[in-house]
């Protein structure tokens, strides 16, 4: 069965990275409509031009602060995909207030125009920054996570089902690191990292899309759905980058390499949950998923699942992650 043949989708963000990735996906399942939702009037204009020849795409601008204009957004919609967010680190961290706007207020503007619309599901999607946060953005994200959570909880009669997806950074997501060596390597001739044992979770963006599907497929309600992601040093992704830009560009200048110390928010390494979450959490091929707390945990784990602290994984190496930049054509 082809499960969004013939549905209704919103996709809050859609002209974001992965909001792209994913309506293209989704175009190939044959939805009635797709509305792409977003503040961002340019990257709908380039988004509109690049699918020109699509009659099934509606383009919607407005933000998620306003939930007047969501509700309307959301007029017969089958599933929404809450994927908009502020997710620079240090753009939250100095304007926090603006973060909580669109990250915690907009994500439960959401939840309300979807119970009023009747809306079958929502995916929000998350980040392993909203573990032990040490910055706004992931404090913001963590409250978001909450709402969803709580949703399921306080819907009373209403049907919607709501879920969450928790990413690593996107690779190759606008803002994110991978274009900004890219721009400092042609600009600049030089690369500048922040600290190069800093250790993330990483996921391409087909990686990404696959878990968002997979998630709101299995969603039954208050989940939040993990993906096994694999760890990069960003030393090795500098590196990888670097000798790419060289040998694509055929650049004979010397690249320097600058270390700048970490940003305002920003610290070494990252986690998929927290240990309380360990002690429930279900354990899938390739991903966990952590059972609604207001549904009633019936399971707990007789041996809590390890790891989980990118500082305690085995960073993958620098050739697999050169295979999956090349394959999924990042420094294009």
């Amino acid at each position: 069965m082809v499960f969004y043949k013939g549905k209704k989708i919103l996709v809050t963000g859609g002209t974001g990275t992965i909001g792209q990735h994913l309506v293209r996906r989704l175009l190939q399942d044959e939805p009635t409509v797709i509305r792409v939702f977003s503040r961002d009037e340019h990257k709908q204009f380039e988004m509109q031009q690049s699918l020109r020849e699509l009659n099934n795409i509606r383009y919607l601008i407005g933000d998620v602060r306003d939930v007047d204009r969501l509700t309307r957004a959301m007029e017969d919609i089958d599933y929404v995909f809450h994927l908009a967010a502020m997710k620079h680190v240090p753009a939250c961290e100095y304007n926090p207030f603006e973060a909580v706007q669109t990250n915690v207020i907009g994500t439960q503007n959401v939840i309300q125009s979807a119970l009023y619309s009747g809306v079958k599901k929502v995916l929000f999607t998350s980040t392993d920054k909203a573990i032990s946060p040490t910055n706004t953005y992931g404090a913001t994200k963590l409250m978001a996570e909450k709402l969803i959570a709580a949703s399921e909880y306080q819907k009373g009669p209403k049907q919607t089902v709501f879920s969450a997806v928790r990413f690593g950074n996107v690779m190759g997501a606008r803002g994110s690191v991978i274009p900004l060596f890219v721009s400092q390597i042609l600009k600049n001739r030089s690369l500048s990292i922040t600290d190069p044992s800093m250790l993330r979770y990483m996921m391409t963006p087909n990686q990404a899309i696959r878990l968002i599907l997979e998630a709101n497929e299995r969603a039954s309600g208050g989940e939040i759905f993990i993906l096994k992601m694999p760890v990069i040093r960003l030393q090795d992704l500098a590196e990888v980058i670097l000798e790419e830009m060289i040998k694509k560009y055929r650049i004979a200048d010397e690249i320097a390499i600058n270390e700048i110390g970490i940003r305002a928010g920003e610290k070494l390494y990252e986690e998929l949950m927290t240990e309380d979450e360990k002690k429930h959490v279900i354990e899938d091929t390739s991903m966990y998923i952590l059972p609604s707390i207001h549904k009633g945990i019936k399971t707990k784990r007789t041996e809590p699942v390890s790891l989980l602290r990118s500082f305690e994984e085995q960073a993958i190496h620098k050739e697999l992650l050169r295979k999956w930049i090349l394959e999924e054509g990042l420094l294009e």
